[in-house]
C-alpha cells in the first residue's frame, strides 16, 4: 500500500472514528439525523466498515439468486454489497438501492452510474414498496439502524414473491449467549452512534420464513484489538 492511500485511509478513519465518539445527533428527524452523522465520514465510510461488517459476502452468495431476478436492498447506504455479487451483478434484471441517508445515497449513485439495471432511491424500508413482488430482499447492517425494526421485517416480507429468499446480517446481542455485562456494554456502545441491538431480530426472522443458512459468530473492532463483536446472518424463503 502507498504512502498516498495509506495517508488518505488514515484521514478517513480519523472522521469516522471522530464522527463515532461524538455519537448520533439527538435531534431532527431519522433522515436529518442520519444525514448529518454520515456525511462527515460518507467518503471513509466504506474503507473503515470493511474491516467492521463481515458475513456480507457470505449472505449474499446464499441468498443464491438466479439471472433475471429483480432483488431490494433495503438500507443499502453507499451500495457497496452490490460488488459481492460479482459477475451476476450485471445478469440480475434490476436491484432497486433503499436509502434513507442522503448522504450515502450520494456514494450510491456515483458507484452505479455506469449500471443501468440499478436504481439508487432515497426512500423509508419501513413503507416503501416496488412495483411488483421482488425474488430477493435483503438487509445488511441496516435493521439495527431502524427504530421500528418490525415495520422494516414485514415490509421486506411483503414485498417478497412467493418462494423469494430474504437475506440479513446484523450485529446482534444476548445476554444469555455473551453474557449479561457484554450485552450490556455492547448495547449502550452501539446505542451511542444511533446502532440498537436486539436479540429478537433471529426469531422474528425465523417466524416468517423457512431458515435455508443461519449462523452466528464474533468478529474483529478496528483499533480494539482483542475485542469480537457479536453478529448473525440469516437467509430464509418465503412460503
Amino acid at each position: 500500500m502507498g504512502l498516498r492511500r495509506m495517508s488518505l485511509m488514515g484521514r478517513h478513519d480519523a472522521a469516522v472514528l471522530w464522527r463515532m465518539l461524538r455519537g448520533m445527533p439527538g435531534r431532527g428527524t431519522a433522515q436529518e439525523k442520519l444525514d448529518r452523522f454520515y456525511r462527515p465520514q460518507a467518503a471513509g465510510y466504506d474503507a473503515f466498515r470493511e474491516r467492521l461488517l463481515h458475513g456480507r459476502r457470505e449472505m449474499i452468495e446464499l441468498l443464491a439468486v438466479p439471472a433475471g431476478a429483480s432483488v431490494v436492498e433495503l438500507g443499502a447506504g453507499t451500495g457497496r454489497n452490490l460488488a459481492f455479487f460479482g459477475e451476476r451483478l450485471r445478469t440480475l434484471a434490476r436491484i432497486d438501492l433503499v436509502d434513507l441517508c442522503p448522504a450515502l445515497l450520494e456514494q450510491a449513485r456515483r458507484r452505479c452510474s455506469r449500471l443501468p439495471n440499478v436504481r439508487v432511491i432515497e426512500a423509508d424500508a419501513t413503507t416503501w414498496r416496488p412495483e411488483k413482488p421482488v425474488d430477493a430482499v435483503y438487509l445488511s447492517y441496516a435493521l439495527t439502524m431502524i427504530p421500528q425494526w418490525q415495520r422494516a421485517a414485514d415490509n421486506a416480507a411483503a414485498m417478497l414473491k412467493p418462494g423469494g429468499r430474504l437475506g440479513i446480517v446484523d450485529f446482534t446481542v444476548s445476554p444469555a449467549r455473551h453474557g449479561a455485562l457484554a450485552g450490556w456494554l455492547w448495547q449502550r456502545w452501539f446505542a451511542h452512534d444511533g446502532v440498537r441491538l436486539d436479540a429478537a431480530h433471529l426469531p422474528y426472522w425465523s417466524g416468517m420464513t423457512s431458515e435455508i443458512a443461519r449462523r452466528e459468530a464474533l468478529a474483529p473492532v478496528p483499533y480494539l484489538p482483542g475485542l469480537r463483536v457479536p453478529y448473525y446472518l440469516y437467509v430464509g424463503r418465503k412460503p
